[in-house]
């Protein structure tokens, strides 16, 4: 699990053929949007994942806007995008890894290696002045391989049981705003989780989109967590999407082991029994 600048893919695109490259560029208030960027230009060979289609099972109303699918659907959605064990696996967006992580996390939390996000994303890659294209790389399905179940995810059973317990510490990914209950657009209630502690997950990045270094990101996870072990903690934001990006970022400095409300903030706010904080 790591970075790859965009010097190297173009490396691996001129020299390597054991990977896939995968587009994960999405909008959360238009769904097609990704994909219509996506055709106007990508890095070379990549393959388009939608978030809503390929990264996220059937909503019911009370399980969140992005419910993990079951392990059975992602086996499937993992071989036909042509993904073995073996494959190394480069994912990128462009809007700083937002998207991209959560296919990240879906495949490491699976048990799936050499996994690498493209630090910058497409906008890194037309910095560099690489060559791009708009013709659509069509999906060519691997045999289907026994996944292992998800890993490190918590349901909102063990959240709300935290709250008695308060063994566990939440840490939502949101902006602040929605976080204090302000501002909030996307889910119809607003607040947090009681007891959360909150990071944006855009404070992982420069303003350029890539991610800072890594002592900078050490440090500030340091003051966050205040020796809170990282197995200790719990990811979550308005719909287990941009946890995952402040999952990624604490692996990346070496905190292992954390975990993810998949449902989040708006599995959370759908039942008006739960306690909420403003």
């Amino acid at each position: 699990m790591s970075l790859i600048e965009a010097s190297e893919l173009k490396k691996w695109l001129d020299h390597e053929d054991n990977f896939l490259l995968f587009d994960c560029r999405f909008d959360l208030t238009n769904s097609e949007a990704g994909y219509q960027s996506y055709l106007s230009g990508h890095i070379p060979t990549a393959i388009y994942v939608h978030t809503d289609k390929d990264l996220a099972g059937k909503k019911d109303g009370k399980n969140g806007r992005h419910p993990l699918p079951s392990i059975e659907q992602w086996q499937k959605t993992y071989a036909g995008l042509g993904i073995t064990p073996n494959k190394k696996i480069v994912i990128y967006d462009n809007q700083g890894s937002m998207y991209a992580a959560r296919l990240w996390w879906m495949l490491h939390s699976v048990g799936h290696l050499d996994l690498f996000l493209l630090n910058g994303g497409y906008p890194a890659w037309v910095r560099a002045n690489y060559e791009s294209e708009i013709r659509e790389h069509v999906r060519v399905a691997a045999p289907e391989t026994k996944l292992q179940n998800y890993q490190n995810v918590v349901l909102v059973d063990a959240v709300e049981e935290n709250i008695k317990t308060s063994q566990l510490t939440i840490l939502d990914a949101r902006a602040n705003d929605r976080f204090q209950g302000k501002n909030e657009t996307l889910d119809p209630v607003g607040g947090h989780i009681p007891g959360a502690i909150n990071r944006c997950f855009k404070d992982n990045l420069e303003a350029n989109g890539e991610f800072k270094n890594i002592n900078t990101l050490k440090q500030e996870y340091a003051a966050l967590l205040n020796e809170t072990p990282s197995e200790e903690i719990i990811h979550q934001c308005g719909s287990g999407i941009t946890a995952c990006h402040n999952l990624f970022a604490m692996e990346l400095v070496g905190l292992r082991g954390s975990s993810i409300y998949a449902g989040s903030w708006s599995e959370w706010c759908s039942d008006p029994s739960r306690p909420v904080e403003k």
